[in-house]
């Protein structure tokens, strides 16, 4: 059944049309990711669907009595009461239910002498019970409790007044009592925000298990792909529907604009060719060939034109070590540091070795930028060593881009570091990361925070360092540019460490996590998705204490065949979405050819056509069963 469609959607600001065709259906209990480059539209899309702001044109269906409720990014938050008081409120209606159960019970008691009264009440009192008991009569206080945990509060906070939350916690508070509302259309505006990793991995499985349908829009990557089943991009104010998660996406947006390249380029030269007879026709001059030609032009002019599909421009670089270190890369031990008494880490060891991949993870305020600080030299441990190997040049990428100069121009700040280089190269350079043009004249400080962060990066690439410290590298990048970074660093041939709470960043890097917290440091091999499957594993955490340089080896090569298993999975699925492509441009072609009258004509090959369409739409089924089925596979 659909939950909502969206036909033809518009909506303007001044001069500026931000939206102009917005169409997209969700079936009851799909889970759909709105994306785009920011200011594409997305909140205003969703502030149409919330009933917040009104379309200029189109039209928003939504099934009969469906009950919705929008997250907004900015806090909205009007209560004044406690926490446990505003949330226990949502369940307001179920204790009006329960106090006509207790009159119920009376009347049923009293009357229990007369029949029809007694079975006219206890018919009443049981719809009503059952009604009571699906609304949580029995279990609103583990409900709120269990929502309240799952997003940070501590049980200690419940009584606290909602005027003395922070920013933060007065956001999670929002989306745990619309989380406890239980709608039908659930409409999240960057939910992630506010939440470590902990937290989001309990709303992601919350959401998988949502029982209403769900439309989100986030930055998150890692969260799109676990809990959506559609995709929604919005591109030059149009949207496209993709069908599953955000790595789907991906494979799929580029496929279909390799098909409509295609199919651009051939009727391209199609038109080509009918200009070059039409050209040759009049060159005859003759009444004949006169009339062919017009013929021919006015078969041009009926023609649809296909626009050329344009890519959005994408940075395009690579990192290069200029020499390699020595097997052994960092060396810490006994590794101590605290602020103002406060203890951030103490005792601590790690050993780095040539072209490893770290990613290091924890809670806020734990000691992760502080670690790379001191690997750096701008902070001195208060107890413990820190030794590089041979060969060792450092490359370092600051969040906060705090070294570049924000009097220089970009290509200034650039060129000032590497004074040898020729202007066309440093030009170039700076192209690969977009900076064109005039551009390359903008001072650092008229820059948004994604642009600085590719000033930073071209020159953490001119470098050419052989070890890469990277503290939040994505911050301030767009979806396509982190893409693009995380191939940069997958085929880096040096060492990483790098500080990131971008879960699909650390997916996609990491060869090795370690994990920070109070008591100390556990390592694990593998990428984000095997850190998860062993820390729920605990007998399978892996130490580095007492771990021999073949023990890790082994494990190592153990790990690679894991990953080929998963390979042939992904391909299998690949394989049968390409098939699910192709199959349904067949489709479409057929029915193309079914809609024309003159077909009909030639009654013997119409019904061949028809037979063919239904053979298809057969076809297509048994495809999608199969790409379900390699799906199902990689999410077990």
């Amino acid at each position: 059944m659909i939950s909502l469609q969206v036909t033809g959607l518009t909506k303007s600001f001044g001069i500026n049309e931000v939206l102009k065709n917005i169409t997209f259906s969700l079936q009851a209990g799909d889970r759909a990711g709105i994306v785009g480059v920011n200011g594409c539209g997305k909140t205003t899309l969703m502030r149409i669907l919330a009933g917040l702001d009104s379309a200029d044109n189109g039209t928003v269906a939504m099934a009969k009595g469906l009950r919705t409720g929008y997250l907004a990014q900015q806090d909205t938050l009007q209560e004044s009461g406690t926490i446990w008081e505003e949330l226990t409120s949502v369940f307001e209606p179920v204790f009006r239910m329960e106090e006509r159960l207790r009159l119920l019970e009376t009347e049923i008691a009293a009357h229990h002498e007369d029949s029809q009264l007694f079975e006219t009440l206890s018919n009443q009192y049981d719809r009503l019970m059952a009604t009571f008991e699906d609304a949580g009569g029995y279990s609103w206080k583990s409900q709120i409790i269990g929502v309240l945990n799952g997003l940070g509060f501590k049980p200690e906070q419940y009584d606290y007044p909602l005027s003395t939350l922070s920013g933060g916690e007065r956001t999670r508070f929002t989306l745990a009592r619309l989380l406890l509302l239980k709608p039908d259309l659930l409409m999240l505006d960057e939910p992630t925000n506010h939440l470590d990793m902990d937290t989001l991995s309990w709303l992601e499985n919350y959401l998988t298990s949502y029982q209403g349908t769900v439309l989100v829009i986030s930055h998150d990557r890692y969260f799109l792909d676990h809990i959506c089943n559609n995709i929604i991009e919005i591109v030059s104010g149009r949207s496209e529907q993709y069908r599953g998660n955000y790595t789907a996406f991906m494979r799929q947006r580029m496929e279909r604009l390799e098909t409509r390249l295609r199919a651009y380029e051939l009727q391209q030269k199609e038109i080509e060719r009918q200009e070059a007879i039409i050209a040759r026709f009049r060159m005859f001059n003759r009444e004949k060939s006169i009339r062919a030609a017009e013929s021919r032009e006015k078969a041009l002019d009926r023609m649809e034109r296909l626009e050329k599909p344009v890519e959005d421009k994408t940075i395009r670089f690579r990192f290069e070590a200029k020499r390699r270190t020595g097997e052994d890369v960092l060396q810490v031990e006994h590794l101590a540091k605290s602020f103002e008494h406060k203890p951030l880490f103490d005792d601590l060891n790690l050993h780095v070795r040539a072209g490893e991949h770290i990613a290091i993870i924890g809670p806020n305020g734990i000691g992760k930028t502080t670690l790379i600080r001191m690997l750096l030299g701008d902070l001195d441990p208060d107890a413990g060593q820190i030794s590089f190997g041979a060969n060792v040049d450092i490359g370092y990428y600051d969040q906060h881009q705090s070294t570049l100069d924000p009097n220089k121009t970009v290509l200034d700040e650039v060129w000032d570091r590497f004074p040898a280089m020729e202007q066309s190269d440093v030009r170039g350079a700076l192209g690969m990361f977009l900076f064109t043009g005039d551009d390359v004249y903008q001072p650092i400080r008229t820059l948004s925070g994604g642009e600085r962060g590719r000033v930073a990066l071209t020159i953490l690439m001119l470098r050419h360092d052989n070890l890469l410290l990277l503290d939040e590298p994505t911050n301030h990048l767009d979806m396509d540019s982190r893409e693009v970074l995380e191939n940069a660093l997958s085929d880096f041939n040096g060492t990483i460490i790098t500080v990131s709470h971008d879960r699909y960043f650390i997916n996609r890097i990491a060869d090795r996590i370690i994990e920070m917290q109070p008591d100390g440091i556990t390592l694990y091999l593998g990428n984000y998705d095997e850190y998860l499957e062993k820390k729920n594993a605990p007998k399978e955490v892996i130490r580095e204490a007492g771990k021999t340089r073949t023990l890790i080896e082994k494990e190592k090569k153990k790990e690679k065949l894991s990953r080929q298993a998963e390979k042939q999975l992904i391909q299998q699925r690949n394989q049968a979405e390409k098939a699910v492509t192709e199959k349904e441009a067949e489709i479409a072609e057929l029915e193309s050819q079914l809609s024309q009258s003159a077909l009909y004509q030639d009654t013997e090959k119409a019904l061949a056509i028809q037979l063919r369409y239904q053979q298809a739409q057969k076809e297509l089924e048994d495809l999608f069963q199969e790409w379900e089925k390699a799906e199902s596979a990689l999410n077990q």
